[in-house]
């Protein structure tokens, strides 16, 4: 299980974009703010791009690959603006993520089973439960 150092890191980057938000909020308009963060993904994908290209990596590129990645370009860009919007409406960073991440993994999860056949286990079956779980103690423990 390599890939776990890689995805703590990225719910580390992933944590403290949320918080960017949540500070950005109020001091600078939304519009103005999911430009300034396209820009900077901008910047960084073209300074990867030649770093690699520097380097004499190939770049390889396929129709479904680059329309997957206009996807990802597409939802992340969604996401920015929501968590925008979200905070923006006045929703607590403590609130506002878990329920915004949690349904994102929940919906990720089923697409998963669905689309890409993986197994439905019991283990799985329990921790989906226990995700909608802290989703329902989340929103209503504060009410």
């Amino acid at each position: 299980m390599s890939w776990i150092k890689y995805a703590a890191i990225t719910a580390c980057a992933l944590a403290a974009a949320d918080l960017c938000v949540k500070l950005a909020v109020g001091r600078l308009s939304n519009s103005l703010a999911v430009l300034i963060y396209g820009t900077c993904t901008f910047s960084t994908g073209l300074a990867w791009v030649l770093w690699q290209r520097a380097r004499g990596i190939p770049q390889e590129a396929q129709i479904l690959g680059v329309l997957a990645s206009m996807g990802v370009g597409f939802a992340f860009s969604g996401v920015t603006l929501g968590l925008y919007v979200t905070f923006s409406a006045g929703a607590p960073i403590s609130l506002g993520s878990p329920v915004i991440r949690f349904g994102g993994i929940l919906l990720t999860s089923i697409v998963g089973m669905i689309l890409f056949r993986e197994p439905l286990t019991l283990r799985y079956v329990i921790g989906i439960l226990l995700v909608c779980s802290g989703m329902y103690l989340i929103i209503t423990g504060n009410s």
